[in-house]
């Protein structure tokens, strides 16, 4: 069966400028610029049914659209480097929609995610990689930074590949709306829209 997760979908242009940082570090595994995502949360393995689930509870998520930078880069493993991945400007529009997809998936009844949202595209996966050389990898292209995108929609992902870097097929996606789409209703919601977009 196939392993969920949910995304963000990196726009091709700044899939291409990742593209460019490929290479310098001996026995890296680079993944395929068409697999660059940036994931918002690990489901794993599902029932069907359990599928279907999500899928209607991850459609009634209404959030507005945002826009991302990705800027800069960096290693996870410290000691013992196992990838390395272009790092995200910080966004609370980002932190909040993870957040409310991780509230929904509680929901469900499913487990809550024991390692901290650290958003991140990954680049690379590393095997028995020098803390030197990736440090020097880091130091020549650690200036990187990409053009802001918009992002107007995320989407459920899945992945037969149990050692990660693809490929992904996108299962389902999932508009964010725009400002102008929101259409508050009662005197409390009046209230709320204008608070949040006034």
């Amino acid at each position: 069966m196939p392993r969920l997760f949910t995304a963000l979908e990196i726009p091709q242009d700044v899939a291409v400028s990742l593209s460019l940082l490929r290479g310098g570090i001996p026995s890296a595994r680079w993944i395929d610029p068409e697999n660059y995502h940036l994931t918002l949360r690990f489901i794993g393995d599902v029932e069907p049914r359990l599928a279907d689930e999500i899928v209607a509870a991850l459609d009634r998520i209404e959030r507005s659209g945002f826009r991302l930078t990705l800027s800069g880069l960096g290693a996870f493993g410290n000691k013992k480097p196992h990838s390395v991945h272009a790092e995200v400007a910080a966004s609370p529009d980002l932190v909040a929609l993870q957040g409310e997809i991780e509230r929904t998936l509680k929901r469900l009844g499913l487990s809550p995610d024991q390692r901290k949202f650290v958003p991140h595209v990954t680049l690379a996966r590393l095997k028995n990689a020098k803390p030197a050389d990736v440090a020097h990898y880091l130091a020549l292209r650690g200036g990187f930074r990409s053009r802001d995108f918009k992002i107007e929609r995320f989407g459920l992902f899945s992945s037969r590949d149990s050692v990660g870097g693809g490929p992904y097929v996108l299962e389902e996606a999932f508009d964010l709306r725009r400002h102008e789409d929101f259409v508050p209703t009662t005197p409390q919601a009046v209230a709320r829209f204008a608070t949040d977009f006034g």
